[in-house]
């Protein structure tokens, strides 16, 4: 009884993943877009690229069936440049 009740668990928490990764690319990434932007993100960018293709940032999504995967980058913070010494006397 115990088992049904672990695989019930499974399929019940597995559904959402599948179902995103079920959904066009495009949707997804207005639904990610709006949370972005309803949290006030600023400056990142959302990127949708294969699967299997190397990408900078985080993964925050995947759709197309699994195919591809949607990016999250935000620009990096500029280099801080080292305060200037004063002349001692």
């Amino acid at each position: 009884m115990k088992l049904l009740a672990a695989i019930g668990v499974l399929l019940f928490v597995s559904v959402p993943a599948h179902a995103q990764a079920a959904k066009a690319c495009e949707e997804l990434k207005d639904e990610i877009t709006k949370k972005l932007d309803a949290k006030g993100a600023k400056g990142y960018t959302l990127e949708i690229v294969a699967k299997d293709q190397d990408a900078e940032g985080k993964v925050v999504g995947t759709c197309d069936g699994g195919t591809k995967k949607i990016v999250y980058t935000k620009p990096s913070a500029p280099a801080a440049t080292p305060a200037k010494e004063s002349p001692k006397p």
